[in-house]
């Protein structure tokens, strides 16, 4: 928000034109920085097939999030609107970024994403929306029991971050 309490359309405007994981990971980061002051570098994101109520998790004590692909594959499908589909990314990734700064009780975080949605997306954004309802939502019309399907090898996502630091020298 900025200084008069009005929402400032640049995260609204950089979601919705994210094209990549790493473009919404990107908004993640700036919006967590903004609202907590917290932010951290480094961070890799790994695709797996998970069960479907889970999203995404944080392995404490790693610079890892792993998310679920199945569920990322199955919402970029069957939800036509670019904007649901990055909303419901931005979600999963903000609540497991929220574990990796620090933050590791849920109750905790759920209030955090909704404070973070509110003051850099506004109350009436599919986002804010979201945080309410629960991303799973989305998904509410479909019958996930059928989706499941053979288990395929864990994936990183390359140039996910880009570090401004050199780890080698």
């Amino acid at each position: 928000m900025n200084l008069n309490g009005e929402v400032d359309d640049n995260y609204r405007e950089r979601l919705e034109y994210a094209d990549n994981l790493r473009d919404v990971w990107e908004v993640v980061k700036d919006s967590v920085k903004e609202v907590l002051g917290h932010y951290r570098i480094g961070m890799m994101l790994f695709l797996d097939d998970l069960p479907l109520n889970l999203g995404a998790y944080h392995p404490v004590g790693t610079n890892n999030i792993v998310m679920n692909r199945r569920l990322l594959e199955i919402v970029e499908v069957t939800t036509e609107d670019k904007n649901r589909v990055n909303a419901f990314i931005y979600n999963i990734l903000l609540h497991e970024y929220l574990h990796a700064i620090g933050y590791l009780r849920e109750t905790e975080v759920k209030t955090l994403i909704l404070q973070i949605a509110q003051e850099c997306f506004g109350q009436d954004h599919i986002v804010t929306q979201l945080v309410r309802v629960g991303p799973w939502s989305i998904l509410k019309d479909l019958p996930l029991d059928v989706v499941e399907g053979p288990k395929r090898v864990m994936e990183i996502v390359k140039d996910f971050e880009e570090s401004p630091q050199k780890y080698i020298v």
